[in-house]
């Protein structure tokens, strides 16, 4: 059940590293291969979304379904392990959101950068005319 995550947790430790090197200053020619680079990567990462939504789903049903330690009969030990495996689902929601919101960011910026791209071409046509 560990490998979910780790992989989860390597997306998004590689869409942060995109996100940041799509926003770090860059001279034009590495800035239009970073972004084509980019644009061309995100329909096959698009996976990650379906695989994050899934995920959520799964935190949800076993939130859902947990046995809950707030009674007396309880033990100590008990009470700790509910209580980390609370953390631990709270952590992983917050990875799987992470996920897609890191998604949707390269998602528009990379639309963004393309749309300046397209501006300034117009802009040449029209000063050329």
């Amino acid at each position: 059940m560990a490998l979910q995550w780790m992989i989860l947790a390597c997306v998004v430790a590689a869409e942060a590293a995109v996100a940041v090197m799509l926003t770090l200053p860059a001279p034009r020619a590495v800035r239009k291969q970073i972004v084509g680079l980019t644009s061309m990567l995100l329909q096959p990462f698009a996976g990650i979304l379906p695989f994050a939504a899934f995920q959520l789903l799964d935190i949800y049903w076993k939130n859902e379904h947990r046995l809950m330690c707030t009674s007396e009969i309880c033990t100590a030990d008990e009470r700790i392990r509910f209580e980390k495996s609370i953390f631990k689902a709270q952590r992983n929601v917050i990875l799987c959101v992470s996920a897609c919101l890191l998604y949707w960011c390269i998602f528009r910026i990379c639309k963004y950068n393309k749309d300046i791209k397209a501006l300034e071409e117009a802009e040449k046509r029209i000063k050329d005319e």
